[in-house]
């Protein structure tokens, strides 16, 4: 743009004429699509409230430890004596003690 490194410093400053009208219309838009992207956003984040909101509602809905109910039932070798019936183990301390 400039032939030398001497004239970029002393160019004549450029003076550039907008219109109050313009001035205001580029504000406007300006203005305008923060609005447009604001909304999205909000759009946005209402939809994960949503979906956080019922999935909060689903866990609070169901009993905790459901999924463990159905270990509960079954026999296990780590469960105390007593438990199964077929056991041959003491059902009570004074068993244990008196060999009965």
């Amino acid at each position: 743009m400039y032939p030398s490194l001497f004239d970029s410093f002393f160019a004549p400053t450029r003076v550039i004429v907008v219109s109050e009208e313009r001035l205001q219309a580029a504000e406007k838009e300006a203005r305008q699509s923060q609005l447009d992207a604001i909304d999205v956003r909000i759009s946005e984040l209402t939809k994960y409230r949503n979906s956080l909101h019922a999935e909060i509602k689903n866990l609070n809905s169901s009993r905790p430890g459901k999924d463990l109910d159905q270990l509960d039932t079954m026999p296990s070798d780590y469960q105390p004596p007593g438990v199964n019936d077929q056991d041959n183990e003491p059902q009570s301390l004074e068993e244990a003690l008196t060999g009965g």
